[in-house]
């Protein structure tokens, strides 16, 4: 094997399926799809959307289960900064930004690196926005039965971006929150924590 070949792992018959669907899509588009900057064209995108929507094949409940720890800190845990890349299930184009994760535990913490495994866990799929707001917050809330949880997601969307209205500098935010979060201080603190940088 070349040493600069890289070693990754597709499903042969759905990676065999999907090339096949993007050479049709690709000769239905004017193009040809024998031609040499095309050739292996198809292969490529078979396999790059698998790996965009490979979250189908995790189970977030399972990733935050595996890492529960009792520990009776009440304080909020703040992940902030997470970053997100999905694909819109409209018109299957990217969306991407960052999300702002926070509980506040009741007798069990998780460990930190499996918050963003549960983001991007939802978030490789046919995704919305605000679905995925949700999906962050009601695996968390049931995984760990915290006092409350908060997530606040800012993304620019490219269907909105390269089509249709074609607003370049837009910024779709939005947000979920259960508990403790639903009590205005405590939200407050949440986005004055996520807004600003600590010193």
């Amino acid at each position: 094997m070349k040493s600069y070949e890289k070693i990754e792992q597709y499903d042969t018959e759905i990676t065999e399926s999907l090339a096949d669907n993007y050479r049709i899509i690709i000769d239905n588009l004017g193009e040809d799809v024998t031609r040499e900057g095309l050739e292996k064209t198809p292969e490529r995108v078979a396999k790059a959307m698998q790996y965009l929507t490979h979250g189908y094949g995790l189970d977030p409940l399972e990733i935050l289960k595996s890492a529960l720890f009792t520990e009776e800190h009440q304080q909020m845990i703040v992940v902030k900064d997470i970053e997100v890349y999905s694909m819109c299930e409209h018109h299957m184009l990217p969306f991407f930004g960052k999300a702002h994760v926070a509980y506040i535990p009741n007798g069990k913490i998780v460990g930190l690196s499996k918050i963003p495994r549960v983001v991007d866990a939802y978030a490789r799929r046919m995704q919305v926005q605000e679905r995925l707001t949700d999906q962050i917050k009601n695996c968390i809330q049931e995984a760990l039965n915290p006092l409350g949880v908060a997530v606040v997601i800012e993304a620019q969307h490219m269907c909105m971006q390269m089509r249709g209205i074609q607003k370049q500098n837009s910024v779709t935010t939005t947000s979920s929150f259960t508990g403790a979060f639903e009590k205005d201080k405590t939200r407050k603190e949440f986005i004055s924590l996520v807004s600003n940088k600590l010193s």
